[in-house]
């Protein structure tokens, strides 16, 4: 009975993959703020190095990986494709479930699959900061490791409710090497006009994004992102690059990939080359999306041309929204608590291409909390998500007896989250239901 699929070392992946050029219709181009019209590669440069405005606007199905990225990548990768016998057998399902697990890097994420070859291809620019945001802080951790493999400065903007949530996510970022402040702050222009209006305020990743691109300025300095573009999201398909090869090392192929989503960039880690395969007709599973009750920006958002941070400092893109003024409830998983999505996952989410659904908290770390005991890994609260939807269809799978393959991506693990744990199994734990005027109100503000 195999329990951990795994890959040698030589296997790890020597492309990403870009889905774009396999979809029937091209996304949706971003908008300069001023002028309304298409961005071109010079808007783009004093925040990003050339390599990587080139890799966001590419036309090519699949771009190398440096040797120098993947030397970094070997610390951690290839991850694990486990099979979860142990919570199958606790559900009494006929479902396999399969948990693709990336809590085993340095910073105990996903992220640094887009934070290493971020830094890397920075330093190969010349730049000597970077600046960035984190919600639950594992970009902010991932960035400042990254940062200390190619000797670059690394200053994180914290959203203040998991700033005061998460204390050693700042700890673990500061041993890294960066330096990290609570968002809102009174050190931007942003960060204080927000403090003027209510001092009180739990910050935001669209608040902090602000306070993160407005600190990038000097021209030694760029800005990265943990999510939302594309070639965020095109570095983490070495996510699903993996697993496609897991599964058929065990004569396997999904009928429902899930995954959590807030900016998108896991969720499309794991998805897009089955997206790929199944755009081709080599399979065909379903592939869902699973988001916060607390910030629906999928399921309840609107589809239209919104900021990507709430001073308005970003390009216009085209996402599902909630409006860059909204500020999401201070739930537990904050890397969930963004007010947008990926473009080019809204795109597409738009084509029909995948579902979503929104849950609320305490469902998601009741599957946690399942999983934990029956597999002994703790999720971090995003993945909770995925894993609520994930035990929710194996259920269903015990009434229509349906043998069906579950494949989800447990993102992170949860070792620095266990306050939130701690308040859930206390029976302290609410659900944040958002109400319509409160999103009706948010989404007036569109440009």
């Amino acid at each position: 009975m195999t329990t951990k699929i795994l890959l040698d070392e030589s296997r790890l992946p020597d492309r990403w993959y870009n889905v774009v050029p396999d979809l029937p219709a091209p996304p949706p181009p971003p908008l300069h703020p001023g002028t309304r019209e298409p961005l071109g590669p010079d808007d783009l440069a004093p925040l990003f190095p050339a390599d990587l405005i080139e890799q966001e606007v590419t036309a090519e199905r699949f771009v190398e990986i440096p040797e120098e990225v993947r030397e970094v990548y070997r610390l951690w990768r290839p991850t694990p494709l486990i099979r979860a016998h142990r919570l199958e057998r606790a559900l009494g399902t006929p479902a396999r479930i399969y948990v693709k697990y990336e809590g085993g890097s340095p910073s105990g994420s996903h992220k640094p699959n887009t934070a290493v070859p971020q830094a890397f291809y920075n330093a190969r620019q010349g730049v000597r900061r970077l600046t960035t945001e984190t919600g639950a802080g594992q970009w902010g951790s991932a960035l400042s490791f990254a940062c200390a493999q190619f000797d670059l400065d690394c200053e994180v903007w914290m959203v203040r409710a998991s700033y005061d949530q998460k204390p050693y996510r700042r700890s673990m970022m500061e041993l890294f090497g960066a330096r990290v402040h609570a968002s809102p702050s009174p050190l931007t222009a942003s960060g204080a006009k927000v403090l003027a209006d209510d001092p009180d305020s739990p910050g935001s990743l669209g608040i902090a994004i602000s306070e993160a691109v407005e600190s990038a300025a000097p021209d030694d300095t760029r800005y990265a992102l943990g999510s939302v573009l594309n070639h965020v999201l095109m570095h983490q398909t070495v996510i699903g690059e993996e697993a496609l090869e897991q599964l058929a090392m065990v004569d396997e192929a999904p009928d429902l990939i899930v995954g959590c989503t807030g900016g998108g960039s896991n969720f499309a880690g794991l998805s897009f080359p089955f997206l790929r395969e199944k755009l081709r007709g080599r399979m065909n599973p379903e592939i869902r999306a699973v988001e916060p009750e607390a910030c629906p920006s999928f399921t309840r958002g609107r589809y239209a041309y919104d900021f990507g941070d709430t001073a308005g400092l970003t390009p216009l893109l085209k996402m599902h929204t909630l409006g860059h003024d909204f500020v999401p409830d201070p739930i537990h998983a904050g890397g969930l608590r963004y007010h947008g999505m990926a473009p080019l996952l809204s795109h597409i989410y738009d084509l029909g291409l995948f579902g979503a659904e929104a849950k609320p908290q305490r469902e998601c770390f009741e599957a946690g909390v399942l999983f934990a005991r029956t597999e002994g890994i703790v999720p971090a609260p995003e993945p909770t998500h995925a894993l609520a939807a994930a035990v929710e269809e194996a259920r269903r799978c015990v009434e229509t007896g349906e043998p069906k393959v579950i494949l989800t991506a447990l993102c992170g693990h949860g070792h620095l989250d266990m306050a939130a744990y701690d308040r859930f199994l206390a029976g302290r734990m609410e659900d944040q239901a958002l109400p319509q005027s409160r999103l009706d109100e948010a989404l007036t503000t569109l440009p």
